[in-house]
């Protein structure tokens, strides 16, 4: 297996050394009117997106409405909604002739439209409009259907909740054979929005990615509230974050009340952004805001009392003071200089510097 260690999104570059790519998966957020759909492209743009993400599904190709019939109960975040399953998404499908107008919106708006594929039509439809894919967690054992995605040569984003390690590694394997152009995205299945959900968030599976498969582009596919989950993602190296988004969080619908609305969103980019830069790169150093620290805190050795020239030197003549000056010696190399004999006078409180001891 082999894989790229950045991907190319259209003129965007998605890789450790550069910032996070957020994307905004508007998802079932525009309840069925493309005004709506029209309206969060722009207001996600503004708070910061990169990319406007889209689902194409059709009800009668993603679910079974036996199936869930004959799960009794509906489950999980399910459980509250009124209608069945098969009839939340058919209301909630995206209509594919919005898909022009979707696109010529994100132009505008300077973010990259992107879809989730659910079904070959899609894939087929929206290949010659999208720079890349995005994958959901459910698909993750599909392994034809993203084989096929993999085969339109174009970076793919691939969520892993609710799978084992096994699945990720079969995922991986599949894809790699074809493309090497793939982010692996940590994910917990889960959409009730509760805070109970950061228990089971984790993050450190990205360390195990990074393990796994060293170099490769790792991302965040997060369903929990606020910006947690995504600064530890970010500073365990996830450089992909994708986050439901929304208008109005007290909206009736099946995705806003654990979306990020405009406000939360533009929140979680700048604090990103401030994380980003204080991530650094791992070199230690006196950085270059330091320079008056260095002087101002540490201590160099300074002399008790007048010393005349041609003094030797005694451990009781000398003392660790702040401030250090340039070329000052510090207290660590207080052996080096005891027991020298001074070439000058000196009086009490002047720094020992290194020069007078060449």
């Amino acid at each position: 297996m082999s894989w790229n260690s950045q991907l190319q999104i259209g003129k965007r570059v998605v890789a450790l050394d550069q910032p996070t790519y957020f994307i905004a998966d508007i998802a079932s957020s525009h309840d069925g009117e493309l005004s709506r759909a029209v309206e969060l492209i722009h207001l996600a743009a503004k708070a910061g997106a990169d990319c406007a993400k889209f689902q194409h599904f059709l009800a009668k190709d993603i679910v079974s409405d036996e199936g869930f019939a004959s799960l009794g109960e509906q489950s999980a975040h399910q459980a509250s909604w009124k209608q069945s399953v098969f009839e939340v998404f058919r209301k909630y499908e995206t209509p594919r002739d919005w898909t022009e107008t979707l696109v010529a919106e994100c132009n505008k708006a300077g973010v990259h439209y992107m879809t989730t594929p659910y079904d070959v039509a899609a894939l087929d439809l929206m290949d010659a409009v999208v720079h890349a894919y995005k994958i959901g967690s459910g698909d993750i054992g599909w392994i034809s259907f993203m084989e096929a995605v993999a085969n339109r040569g174009k970076p793919m984003f691939v969520a892993t909740g609710a799978a084992t390690i096994t699945d990720v590694k079969r995922m991986v394997a599949a894809i790699t054979a074809i493309t090497p152009d793939l982010c692996v995205m940590q994910c917990n299945t889960n959409y009730t929005g509760e805070l109970s959900n950061f228990s089971y968030v984790n993050l450190r599976v990205l360390s195990t990615y990074a393990e796994l498969f060293p170099h490769m582009v790792l991302g965040l596919s997060d369903h929990t509230p606020g910006h947690a989950s995504v600064l530890g993602a970010v500073t365990l190296g996830a450089r992909a974050v994708e986050k439901h988004f929304t208008d109005d969080n007290s909206r009736h619908g099946p995705d806003h009340g654990f979306s990020m609305n405009p406000q939360s969103w533009r929140e979680m980019v700048e604090r990103t952004r401030e994380l980003e830069l204080a991530l650094g790169d791992g070199i230690k150093r006196v950085e270059g805001n330091e320079g008056e620290a260095a002087i101002v805190q540490r201590r160099c050795l300074r002399v008790k009392h007048h010393l005349p020239a041609g003094h030797v030197l005694r451990g009781e003549d000398i003392e660790a003071l702040r401030p250090k000056p340039e070329n000052a010696v510090e207290p660590f190399e207080a052996a080096k200089v005891i027991g020298a004999t001074l070439a000058k006078a000196y009086k009490k409180g002047d720094a020992l510097l290194r020069d007078d001891f060449a």
